[in-house]
């Protein structure tokens, strides 16, 4: 299958890198860590290790392929629909922090939209070297629910490049569990300035498990059935199982970059103001965030 990774940083490296070894893989990567792959090949280490040699550029626009992965900030899916819709794909998956991506893909492409999501941790360590710090899992299916052929097929096609992938029908409910855990963990660690494993214990528990059932309780006035247990327990789960991992957020902060707190909490908030819901954690923590954002203009 011809891929294309849309965002080769760190998360996109890692997965275009994992399946350059079965398909023919384009990363879309800026400046010298597209020069570094260009001239010595892509290294992963970590829970991987190998060496490849996809094919890289600078240029997202004009790219044809069986399948596209956007692993851009979410912030930039403007500009990466702008570009992608110069091209031509047979579909579009978005493996993307927070909500409302797949929506603007689909509003402007003719390809059909994908949504998933990435527990795989990934690091860029240096131009053309990223490190895997925790293996994970791909799920992905149509952005409103249901099942599709095509997913099935991308599907097979992704767990046969190597990458754990689970196709299912539930993809909104696994979104906004998703949600729940980014809403939890990723502004929590970012502005205490600590590993994940922390929200495990107090005092960050208890901030990071509202944040949690703030999510969970939109969510169910969006229609989506995700009760506050399972996005409690899937927060748990995910901190545990990357305790020693730098939240996306806070290594976003620890380089003095812009987050992802809008599409994240802030969405949150957007969401829980038109169905008059009550998120007081989460308007503190996207408040927080954004304040310190403000010494980057």
């Amino acid at each position: 299958m011809d891929i294309v990774v849309f965002g080769a940083g760190s998360l996109g490296s890692l997965l275009g890198g994992v399946l350059a070894s079965e398909h023919e893989v384009t990363l879309v990567a800026r400046g010298d860590h597209a020069d570094a792959v260009r001239t010595d090949g892509l290294t992963i280490d970590g829970k991987f290790d190998r060496a490849v040699s996809p094919t890289v550029t600078t240029d997202g626009r004009n790219l044809e392929a069986d399948l596209a992965l956007l692993t851009v900030k979410s912030y930039d899916t403007p500009e990466a629909v702008s570009c992608l819709s110069t091209g031509q794909f047979e579909a579009v998956c978005s493996l993307q922090n927070g909500m409302g991506n797949e929506e603007q893909l689909a509003a402007t492409l003719e390809a059909p939209v994908l949504a998933g999501t990435a527990t795989y941790g990934a690091i860029r360590r240096e131009p053309g070297v990223v490190e895997c710090t925790g293996r994970g899992q791909l799920i992905i299916g149509p952005r409103d629910g249901g099942r599709s052929q095509r997913a099935d097929r991308i599907g097979r096609a992704l767990e046969r490049g190597g990458l754990e992938t689970t196709v299912t029908e539930e993809m909104p409910r696994r979104l906004w569990r998703k949600l729940a855990v980014n809403a939890a963990i990723n502004p929590v660690t970012a502005l205490a300035d600590v590993d994940n494993g922390a929200i495990l214990e107090e005092p960050a528990a208890t901030l990071a498990r509202a944040a949690a059932r703030e999510t969970a309780c939109v969510a169910r006035a969006c229609g989506v059935s995700l009760s506050d247990r399972d996005a409690l327990e899937a927060t748990d789960r995910v901190a545990r199982e990357t305790a020693a991992n730098i939240s996306s957020m806070r290594q976003d902060m620890l380089a003095g970059r812009r987050t992802e707190i809008d599409a994240i909490n802030g969405y949150v908030v957007d969401q829980a103001t038109a169905e008059g819901v009550a998120v007081a954690t989460n308007r503190t923590l996207t408040a927080l965030v954004r304040s310190w954002e403000r010494r980057l203009e």
